[in-house]
């Protein structure tokens, strides 16, 4: 018998093997952002939703698997531990290498959908500064070897210690532009040399 959860751990999945949110999936299969959302999996009154037969083959079309492999991933989602801090703690510690990859004892640890980036790790969201795209106790994943583009989120962290999220507007051979996700703070502008890293963010849990 396939419960809710299988259903939609498959398409957590599926997302997470194409360096995709939930919503960017979405997307991709040219439904509405919020459809995979985590607050859409359950009616106002707590009934669980379900995914749509069309919807999953929308995505499936999009993204080029085929339905025996969905089925396996319903049957037996492949998940692994990513290594797991607070963002606020992100700054304070040696927990990164120059080149933004994660290193050092101090990380916890998630059990979730295996992504390509075997280098990747999570952050969770502590604070209002990030609304209202991200909220406290939010997980983000963040790939340090995927390609970041114009209009990516990815996470920041200058030579001084300082890690944010935002959205990569624009980098060039000297500054660093990134737009802010809340509106009520400002956007940055950086000298690419006071930049440690900039990574992508490949999947939140809004």
């Amino acid at each position: 018998m396939l419960t809710h959860a299988q259903i939609w751990t498959a398409i957590d999945t599926l997302a997470a093997h194409y360096d995709l949110s939930p919503s960017g999936l979405a997307r991709k299969a040219g439904l509405d952002p919020t459809t995979f959302n985590v607050s859409k999996r359950q009616s106002a009154d707590g009934r669980p939703r379900w995914p749509s037969t069309e919807s999953i083959a929308k995505v499936l079309d999009a993204t080029g698997a085929s339905l025996d492999e969905f089925v396996a991933l319903v049957a037996s989602p492949v998940r692994r531990p990513l290594p797991l801090i607070g963002f606020a703690q992100a700054g304070k510690g040696d927990y990164f290498d120059d080149g933004g990859f994660p290193v050092g004892g101090g990380w916890d640890e998630i059990d979730f959908p295996a992504v390509t980036d075997e280098h990747s790790y999570a952050l969770e969201i502590s604070g209002d500064s990030m609304l209202p795209l991200y909220r406290d106790g939010d997980i983000i994943i963040v790939s340090p070897g995927a390609p970041v583009r114009r209009g990516d989120r990815v996470v920041v962290k200058t030579t001084d210690g300082e890690v944010m999220a935002k959205e990569l507007r624009r980098k060039t051979a000297k500054l660093v532009e990134l737009r802010s996700l809340n509106p009520r703070h400002k956007d940055r502008i950086l000298a690419l040399e006071d930049v440690d890293f900039v990574s992508r963010i490949l999947w939140s849990s809004q």
